[in-house]
């Protein structure tokens, strides 16, 4: 059984980032992964440029009192003549300075007066109100690295820079399905002895999340042969193969016996809670993981290992989470030889005029099949092996937004 920090590096380790690339439109282009560097070919802005409404002035000419006339107006988009000596240009938010120019006085610090326009002193200071060609982008700079998760804003910097496409990794195909003959789908007669399937549609709501394509073959029968088909029909049509249950070692948990006849296993039980039976191997050429069956076992080990497992494969570069350290705001009295990932939420702490303080609060049942804990919890806080906690001690948090 290997220990969490050994599972996690062995299953990064086996992640081959895809090597099919697409180029897209930005507007189409939010969470994709880029497959190369981007580099602007312009400066940004590509002009010294007005920060707001007011004068542009040669700094050295300013004397207080002095009417200066107005000898043009400059909006954004034009561009001015030359600064006539002694003389000022209204000039707008956004708009180029004009040549001579190298400060911009705000309108609220201008007085109009007959013949033009005169400034206090306090106004004048060099430089000020302008931003200078190149100050956010230089020309040649790298805006975003390859392996960057495209976002709003770096969609945002893409059109600044005027780039309309990009390249991107295309999107990974998992296929998914699940086991169990005690299942039943949403919308089923209730059965004795049944429950519904939760798990189907926790995988297929990740899997969407990150962007990449689902291939759902439904809910497998629990025999061997039928494992091994839906097994067989996954490798041939996905990047991955996803599955939830049937990795223990009951007597009707067939996919560890059915991955092992037609691939092998390389990874069975990671020494952690909840979680434990997680699989990885490969059947026929695909990859293969399988998750346990229980929901919140599911859903922890998909977002701890399937994730950054798949983030890799997509050519994402930052896949693993870094943990946040909050106090503790309960007490773990029983040291496990497992390391456990408890469901918290966050919660602000006001004590007197003191300045408040976040704590994680526990969930009241940690049972692994308690998965109304997922939607209440804000994420995962962890209590390392052989560990106890008291309260107001910094711990691990993971956010699970």
């Amino acid at each position: 059984m290997k220990t969490f920090d050994e599972a996690l590096a062995y299953l990064l380790s086996k992640a081959v980032v895809t090597s099919y690339t697409e180029e897209i439109e930005i507007n189409t282009a939010l969470g994709h992964i880029l497959a190369c560097d981007i580099v602007s070919e312009l400066n940004v802005p590509p002009h010294h440029n007005s920060m707001m409404d007011g004068y542009a002035v040669r700094a050295d000419e300013m004397v207080e009192g002095k009417v200066f006339t107005i000898s043009q107006s400059i909006t954004a988009g034009t561009i001015g003549k030359p600064l006539q000596r002694g003389t000022v240009a209204r000039i707008f938010t956004g708009a180029p300075m004009p040549m001579g120019a190298d400060s911009v006085i705000m309108q609220e610090e201008a007085t109009d007066v007959k013949g033009g326009v005169k400034f206090s002193a306090s106004s004048f200071r060099l430089k000020q109100n302008v931003r200078h060609i190149g100050e956010d982008i230089a020309k040649g700079n790298t805006i975003l690295s390859k392996g960057h998760a495209l976002r709003p804003q770096d969609l945002g910097l893409i059109a600044s820079i005027g780039v309309k496409k990009v390249t991107v990794y295309q999107p990974l195909t998992i296929a998914t399905f699940t086991t169990g003959d005690e299942l039943l789908e949403p919308g089923e007669q209730v059965e004795a002895g049944k429950i519904y399937n939760s798990n189907r549609y926790l995988l297929a709501g990740f899997i969407s999340q990150l962007g990449l394509k689902l291939i759902d073959l439904g809910r497998i029968p629990d025999t061997l042969d039928a494992t091994k088909s839906a097994l067989t029909q996954a490798a041939t049509v996905a990047d991955v193969i996803i599955t939830t249950g049937g990795v223990s070692v009951g007597d009707e948990d067939h996919i560890k016996p059915a991955v092992e006849a037609l691939g092998h296993l390389d990874l069975w039980k990671v020494k952690m809670k909840p979680g434990k039976p997680l699989a990885y191997g490969r059947v026929l050429d695909t990859p293969f993981i399988g998750l346990p069956g229980n929901p919140v076992s599911a859903f922890t080990t998909f977002c701890l290992f399937a994730r950054p497992y798949l983030l890799t494969m997509q050519g994402q570069a930052e896949v693993v989470p870094k943990p946040i350290w909050l106090k503790a705001g309960f007490d773990w009295k029983k040291p496990g030889v497992r390391r456990e990932f408890v469901r918290v939420r966050l919660e602000n702490q006001i004590q007197g005029n003191a300045s408040p303080t976040t704590e994680v609060v526990l969930y009241s049942n940690q049972g692994s099949g308690v998965l109304t804990s997922t939607v209440w919890a804000d994420g995962l806080a962890v209590i390392p092996e052989n560990s106890i906690i008291k309260k107001g001690e910094l711990i691990a948090y993971y956010s699970g937004r």
